[in-house]
């Protein structure tokens, strides 16, 4: 399966309460290494220095440091277009956890419009 459905599959399968996943990537041909990591540049993917993997994808799904879902469907979707097989593997989900941000100082509008975005 290509490694951009197998990505959206997941992402999809999870709860809404989602907060950070990490997903391990290992490319089929290492030959073509180099290539894969200029693609996945984009969204910031870690490589491994001695593991059976090749790269740490950290995604963040509203918030968070890490790459936006979007971001890393397109970089995967990249490698599928350049004929870059390989595997994706789920390592961990975060749920329920909430951004903080220091308030003091803002105007209520301020505190107002984080509240609503973040009661979605």
């Amino acid at each position: 399966m290509a490694l951009a459905r197998t990505f959206q599959d997941t992402i999809d399968s999870l709860p809404d309460d989602w907060t950070d996943v990490e997903f391990d990537l290992r490319i089929a041909d290492e030959s073509r290494y180099v290539d894969a990591a200029v693609y996945l540049a984009t969204c910031n993917a870690r490589p491994y220095s001695h593991h059976d993997w090749h790269w740490r994808l950290l995604v963040a799904h509203r918030f968070g440091h890490a790459a936006a879902a979007p971001t890393v469907h397109g970089a995967l979707t990249l490698l599928d277009d350049a004929g870059i097989e390989g595997e994706l593997a789920l390592r961990e989900v975060r749920v329920g956890r909430a951004d903080v941000a220091q308030m003091w100082g803002r105007p209520q509008s301020a505190r107002d419009d984080f509240a609503r975005t973040r009661a979605q």
